[in-house]
This record gives C-alpha cells, sequence and structure tokens, in this order.
C-alpha cells in the first residue's frame, strides 16, 4: 500500500463508547436500560396524576383558591398581609393548564403555566423512555442543575410580583 492510502480506523467519540464496536451506527442513541426505564415511568406517572388532579378541580374565577377544593385551608398571606404568597395561584393555574386555557393559566400565575408545561413534557418524556427505551427523558434530566433552579427562583420572583401586582388591581 502507498502511504496515505491506507483506510483510517473509525474515530471513537470522546465519550469512550464506540458504536460500530457494540454494533449500532455512530448516528443510534444509546438506549435507556431496565432502572432508567422503571424510573421514567415512575415519574411519568407522578406527573400524570398531578395533571388529572389539576383537570378535576373547577379552576376559581379569582386566579386564586382553587386549592381550597383540596381540602386545604385559606391563603393565611392574604387573610394576614393582604399580600398574596409566593406559589399564589399555582392550583388555579395548573387547573386551567390541565383544562386546555393556557390564557387563563397565564393570567393567574405565569410560573404555574410554565411548571404545568413542563410537568405534561415531563409525562409525556417519561412515557415515551419508558415505551421506547429512548434517552429522551434522561437527555431532559441532565438539565437540571444549579442553572436551572436559580432560574426557577427568579421566576418564582417576577410570578409573584405579578401576583401581587395583580391581587392589588394594578394589571388588566
Amino acid at each position: 500500500m502507498r502511504e496515505g492510502s491506507a483506510i483510517a480506523p473509525p474515530i471513537v467519540p470522546s465519550g469512550g463508547v464506540d458504536r460500530l464496536a457494540e454494533g449500532r451506527s455512530p448516528a443510534s442513541p444509546a438506549r435507556a436500560d431496565g432502572s432508567t426505564r422503571l424510573t421514567s415511568a415512575i415519574v411519568a406517572l407522578a406527573a400524570i396524576g398531578l395533571l388529572v388532579v389539576a383537570w378535576g378541580l373547577q379552576p376559581s374565577e379569582d386566579g386564586l383558591g382553587t386549592h381550597r377544593q383540596l381540602g386545604l385551608p385559606a391563603c393565611g398571606w392574604i387573610a394576614s398581609a393582604d399580600l398574596p404568597c409566593p406559589t399564589c395561584g399555582m392550583t388555579t393555574a395548573f387547573s386551567h393548564a390541565a383544562h386546555g386555557d393556557l390564557l387563563s393559566s397565564f393570567r393567574s400565575q405565569p410560573l404555574g403555566m410554565l411548571l404545568a408545561l413542563g410537568t405534561a413534557i415531563v409525562a409525556v418524556a417519561g412515557v415515551w423512555t419508558a415505551c421506547t427505551s429512548s434517552m429522551l427523558a434522561p437527555f431532559l434530566g441532565a438539565m437540571l442543575g444549579p442553572r436551572l433552579g436559580w432560574t426557577l427562583g427568579v421566576l418564582l420572583l417576577v410570578a409573584w410580583g405579578w401576583k401581587i401586582l395583580d391581587h392589588k388591581g394594578l394589571l388588566l
């Protein structure tokens, strides 16, 4: 053979997995193992359960108070300080979202709408991973971390500000 005419050996990805040696094409993604599939199914069932409960509730027209249908007490913050708590309107937002009314969900509690949508995504990804062995749920789970925590914290403060303005009648 002349120099430069030899076929180069396959390049192993940086993760060190030689998919060709495992009998998979380089484009073929890894498959979820049994415990990952079981965990995905459990998480999906929890998310679906949460959405089913939210769907079973009648969302409050006031944008808060839907949690009372679950046997929980009235919000102490509003009773004592005439201010909504940071999570005020979350149950109402979940209920509106579960009924498909995303605009009312957003108006009730913007972060609640985003969390309800996130819950639906988690449910779909969990079912998909459990049924197909795809790595969709672990991929989404890998996105969890400090950055997401800080982002949710900031969104909670912004949504709380929104709820305070709404409670005081300063929003349309």
